[in-house]
């Protein structure tokens, strides 16, 4: 039997990079995968067709995470399209890079509501459904950046620090009701973003991860897969690194 057998994963932000590799990987593993994007409907569709192809059952949606009514009506499409949601996997996530002197407001709102405020949203309007099930699985994409902190990254080290402590304090409330909370701490994974990178920079950070080379947006979506499904039904609260021993 596959690991996601039966279930219904709700993905936000899956259209690339790690989200599109989650969708892939719990599509392999038995899941029926609904996935949000926000701009682009061709590459929304081109990845709807591509997870189909695989033999699974799959649907996009668009809908801004960072919306409170626009995450309340995404859920109740996907309950109505699937017929409701065991595993909810907060992805979605922008930076907006620069010195606190030079950060402008609209730069530290814009980071601190796409990248925490959708997952208040999200999770607020999947625990209806959850706790009238008796279960479920929240899997919040944190970073390894919002343990460490990073120059340049203020607004982002500050929304993926708040998403640690929220799952910590979600797996608390919800943990009766067998309901679990989990965070990955991703570390400097190779997708699309970082292809255009300078290479010898990309190169010094291989260099100084101790298995010396970025990690593949798969890594990230077979520890989620992991979350997701019931081998891991006895933990929650955890913040997991995927960072080839960068962060020790």
């Amino acid at each position: 039997m596959k690991l996601l057998e039966g279930k219904v994963v709700l993905i936000t932000g899956a259209s690339r990079g790690i989200g599109k590799s989650i969708a892939e990987e719990c599509i392999i593993h038995g899941a029926k995968v609904a996935f949000t994007y926000l701009s682009s409907v061709e590459k929304a569709k081109a990845l709807e067709n591509e997870l189909n192809s695989l033999g699974g059952l799959s649907k996009s949606f668009k809908s801004d995470a960072s919306n409170f009514d626009e995450a309340e009506k995404l859920v109740d499409q996907v309950i109505n399209e699937f017929g409701n949601i065991d595993v909810l996997v907060n992805n979605a996530g922008i930076t907006r890079d620069t010195l606190l002197m030079r950060m402008t407001e609209s730069q530290w709102d814009e980071v601190i509501n796409t990248n925490l405020k959708s997952v208040f949203n999200l999770t607020k309007a999947v625990q209806r459904p959850m706790l009238k099930a008796r279960k479920g699985s929240i899997i919040n994409m944190s970073s390894v950046v919002g343990i460490s902190g990073n120059s340049g990254q203020s607004n982002y080290a500050a929304s993926k620090a708040g998403l640690i402590g929220f799952t910590k304090s979600i797996a608390q409330e919800l943990g009766s009701r067998n309901i679990r909370c989990n965070a990955i701490a991703p570390g400097f994974i190779e997708t699309e973003m970082t292809a255009s990178l300078d290479e010898k920079v990309v190169e010094q950070w291989r260099n100084n991860i101790p298995l010396k080379r970025g990690g593949d947006p798969k890594d990230v979506a077979n520890l989620t897969v992991f979350l997701a499904s019931d081998l891991s039904n006895y933990i929650s609260g955890q913040t997991i690194n995927v960072c080839g021993g960068m962060l020790m």
